[in-house]
């Protein structure tokens, strides 16, 4: 697969902006050295706000398949990608997230 380019996002499709490393699996539970991918800053954030670092793992959801087929994901990459690139959608992080942190 080729690789997207800097100002595409991996998870949405949506081009250009600006985007960011996200660690498939987080820094801070073994994922320093594993693989990357670059995100938007609305997707990045939105992956955040629905999960902790300890759910990605948990969940499995540590590659790009596998977070487009979370339903929460899934729902959200729908509404986003008929948004226009330059969009911040304003977001609220989830109540699990928020009583975890």
């Amino acid at each position: 697969m080729k690789p997207a380019a800097p100002d595409t996002c991996e998870l949405c499709g949506r081009s250009p902006l600006a985007t960011t490393v996200h660690h498939l699996t987080p820094r801070e539970l073994g994922g320093t050295l594993l693989g990357t991918v670059l995100l938007c800053r609305a997707c990045h954030r939105q992956i955040h706000a629905l999960y902790t670092n300890s759910d990605l793992v948990v969940l499995g959801l540590t590659t790009l398949d596998r977070l487009r087929s979370d339903p929460q994901i899934a729902a959200y990459l729908r509404w986003i990608q008929k948004q226009p690139p330059g969009a911040e959608p304003k977001l609220r992080k989830s109540k699990r997230v928020r009583g975890r942190r």
